[in-house]
């Protein structure tokens, strides 16, 4: 007998795969029909699944084979007409019953009775047991608990078959570990590159394969990575079995993380590494190499290759063209394979940003908060939709330079400096450590932070000195750019440079810095802190974009704020003799610090967060690990690490240097002493939420709505911030410059807002659910 359904299927998410989870069926195995299998039968109608029934032990092994039901429900309360214990190993011993559910139907025992326990079914091969209840809605409710918890799951499962026949059959060598690295898994490509088979391999510690040719520190490198849930790439030498010979591969490592964020396992994967360095000698060494190099190819190459040779052709030649045409050069003799995989690599050489990151991951995990940084700081890319009316300036604070009344109009420095009253001194004490109270100093002040701050650690780098400069044109240059801060800003304000200005000198005073740096980069950085955030008005770039602002259209829409805030600070320096800091530098000298300091200012456009972030790890941490592995064979003082500092003191890795260091001093305050992080954070956040206010008000797009006041959550406006913005960063200026002791702030910040914003989400629960019970309640009534 059977009976088909309603029940059509549902779609099941497994990871990045999506399932077609199938109408259930059902096999019931009884040797009699009586009320329970009636009251199974007729909740499998109810569910619409599809429903068999067997009466004896060969029919029911017969009726799996053929239909191979997902759920088999069989009587194990007659055992006269068969066994059930023994029909249940039957159907186990078929290679079809890997992911069914068997149920046994047990008698049903009096509450004054014992029931027996469950484990001996479990090691026959039974799943469940299901004392006796003839009840339709208790059978269908079975069948549903079966569907949407042990079948679903049994899906997912089966579709790991297919994944591990997808691992059989790659090119590239696979290794899953578990979380001690102990072995589980490897494929054929694993058992051909090592040469050690799965029998041998699995159950075994990585390291018992690990080739004594990678550095001695390199697997704690690789531990560093995987520790922090990021993946480690890079060249890896395996064993091999035959003659132990080290075999090098390009190697990649992830951790897979289980519920509540702990690594379960590890995932290795590792191609052969293609030494191309014989190959580029011999095409260097020939005619075709030179042919190609200097644009003379006329016809030698492939019809698909001849728009290429126009460009070769070109007299101008970049570096990156010369690598473009070594690789086509090394495509020609190569196999389709390597052919395939060197035009995608020419692919992505040919980009305009090569070092700007593809947003789709962090966009598509659905998190308006990280949505909205990306899109309000990074992508600015938001369309204008404007009335006729909006085309003017929204905030005339953006269009004019206010002064302060606070500022007097003339104070020489030795007056400054000997009348500065006690409570300033005081406050001014910790100038050099990391735990200044920058807001005691702004109210002992009367927000002149940045005049008071700024005198003290310029004059500590001889800023006056290196300008040849009397110590009142540095202070009357002082009071005029702070002068062009908006007091009214509740963060881009004059305290917020002069705390800018504290933590770029506090990096100054790093002795990896002070080795790489020399006088000029050192004041240079100074001067930038001092104006990067000159007459800002309290809003974003896309703000001012989508307000059709006076400066979004002299700065074409690009890089707006920064580029006001450099300009704007060298014309008031140079309009008058008595704050012109400039005026007794020599042309040339001038003219590399101007060039320094508006770069470092550009570099704090978010926009170009992650390409200076890549830039910066692709060169100069890479040279840092070089020299720490250099120092750590060689000892400190050998000649490779001077080398390796003297490729660090080129202009243009200075440069990549001075713009990391800058941008870290000015998102520094999730590592500041926690009362400092909590109030940087409820500033930034009101001149977000003030923005959109104005936004709404004058019904230009909303940049970032999560910044709503009604709505927002300051916690989670921290933890996205610092997941996509902060920890990357900081982990690259730590390995840098190490500053470990601000990196502990960071953690304990991190773990703070995040405790927060998991209380404020019970919160938001709890009250959810109490609106539910009040909605119940009042439609009862």
């Amino acid at each position: 007998m059977s009976v088909s359904g309603r029940n059509t299927g549902s779609e099941v998410q497994f990871g990045p795969l999506q399932l077609k989870q199938k109408t259930m069926s059902v096999l019931l195995v009884f040797s009699r029909e009586d009320a329970q299998s009636d009251g199974f039968w007729w909740a499998a109608e109810r569910g619409g699944y599809k429903c068999n029934l067997a009466k004896s032990h060969d029919g029911a092994l017969e009726c799996f084979l053929d239909k191979q039901q997902e759920v088999v429900i069989i009587d194990h309360r007659h055992n006269k007409s068969f066994d059930a214990e023994a029909l249940c190993r039957s159907i186990r011993a078929t290679k079809a019953s890997e992911h069914t559910v068997i149920v046994a139907v047990t008698k049903k025992y009096p509450l004054d009775k014992e029931e027996p326990s469950i484990l001996p079914l479990l090691k026959i091969g039974f799943n469940r047991k299901y004392s006796e209840n003839a009840n339709i809605g208790a059978c269908f409710n079975e069948l549903l608990t079966i569907e949407h918890g042990e079948v679903k799951s049994r899906s997912k499962l089966s579709a790991c078959n297919a994944l591990l026949t997808a691992l059989d059959n790659v090119q590239d060598a696979v290794e899953i570990t578990d979380e001690e690295h102990i072995i589980e898994y490897v494929n054929p490509a694993y058992e051909r590159l090592t040469g050690f088979s799965c029998e041998e391999s699995i159950g075994k510690m990585t390291r018992d394969f690990r080739s004594e040719k990678n550095k001695p520190d390199l697997q704690e490198i690789i531990n560093g990575y995987l520790k922090k849930g990021k993946y480690w790439e890079g060249t890896y030498y395996t064993r091999r079995k035959s003659g132990g010979e080290a075999i090098p591969h390009h190697c990649h490592i992830r951790p897979v993380t289980a519920s509540g964020g702990k690594i379960s396992h590890y995932v290795s994967v590792r191609s052969s590494q293609l030494d191309t360095s014989h190959l580029y000698e011999r095409l260097k060494d020939s005619e075709f190499y030179n042919q190609i190099a200097n644009g003379g190819l006329h016809g030698m190459i492939p019809r698909r290759r001849e728009s290429v040779s126009r460009i070769h052709s070109m007299m101008i030649e970049a570096p990156i063209t010369k690598v473009i045409n070594i690789i086509n050069a090394a495509q020609e003799n190569s196999s389709i394979t390597v052919a395939q995989a060197l035009d995608k690599v020419l692919d992505i050489l040919r980009s305009s940003e090569l070092y700007s990151p593809y947003f789709a991951q962090q966009m598509k995990d659905d998190d308006p908060m990280t949505s909205d940084y990306l899109g309000g700081l990074v992508s600015q890319d938001v369309k204008r939709h404007l009335n006729p009316q909006d085309v003017h300036n929204p905030s005339s604070k953006s269009a004019h330079h206010p002064s302060s009344p606070h500022i007097p109009s003339s104070l020489s420095a030795d007056t400054f400096m000997t009348t500065i009253p006690e409570n300033i001194q005081n406050a001014l004490l910790k100038e050099p450590a990391w735990d200044i109270d920058i807001f005691q100093l702004e109210k002992v002040t009367s927000k002149r932070t940045l005049v008071y701050l700024g005198m003290k650690t310029l004059m500590r780098f001889g800023v006056c000195q290196y300008l040849n400069i009397s110590e009142t044109c540095l202070l009357n240059w002082l009071q005029m750019i702070e002068s062009n801060y908006h007091s009214s800003n509740t963060y881009h304000n004059s305290t917020h440079a002069a705390d800018v200005l504290h933590c770029t000198a506090y990096f100054l005073d790093k002795q990896k810095i002070k080795a790489v740096f020399d006088e000029v980069d050192a004041i240079a950085s100074l001067i930038a802190a001092v104006i990067h955030d000159v007459d800002h008005p309290g809003r974003t770039n896309a703000f001012l974009i989508n307000s059709n602002t006076d400066l979004a259209l002299l700065y074409n829409d690009l890089a707006v704020l920064e580029s006001h805030h450099a300009a704007l600070a060298f014309q008031l320096t140079q309009r008058d003799e008595k704050v012109n800091i400039f005026k007794n530098l020599e042309r040339e000298d001038y003219r590399i610090l101007r060039h320094s300091v508006i770069d470092m200012v550009l570099a704090t456009e978010m926009k170009q967060h992650f390409e200076h972030l890549n830039k910066f790890i692709n060169s100069i941490n890479k040279l840092s690990q070089k020299a720490d592995e250099t120092s750590s064979v060689s000892g400190s003082g050998s000649p490779d690490s001077t080398v390796i500092l003297s490729q660090l003191s080129t202009p243009e890795n200075k440069m990549l240097i001075k713009r990391m260091l800058i941008k870290c001093a000015d998102v520094s305050n999730p590592l500041r002493p926690l009362e400092l992080c909590v109030e940087w954070a409820k500033r930034i956040a009101e001149e977000y939420i003030q923005q959109t206010d104005e936004e709404k008000k004058g019904g230009l797009p909303v940049v970032m709505p999560v910044f709503d006041r009604k709505t927002y959550s300051l916690p989670k406006s921290q933890t996205s911030f610092i997941d996509v913005f902060i920890n990357d960063m900081f982990d690259a200026w730590d390995y840098f410059c190490e500053i470990q002791e601000l990196m502990t702030y960071l953690q304990n910040n991190y773990q703070y807002w995040k405790e927060l914003e998991q209380k404020e989400q019970e919160m938001k629960d709890k009250n959810s659910k109490n609106d539910e019970a009040c909605d119940g309640l009042q439609g009862q009534k």
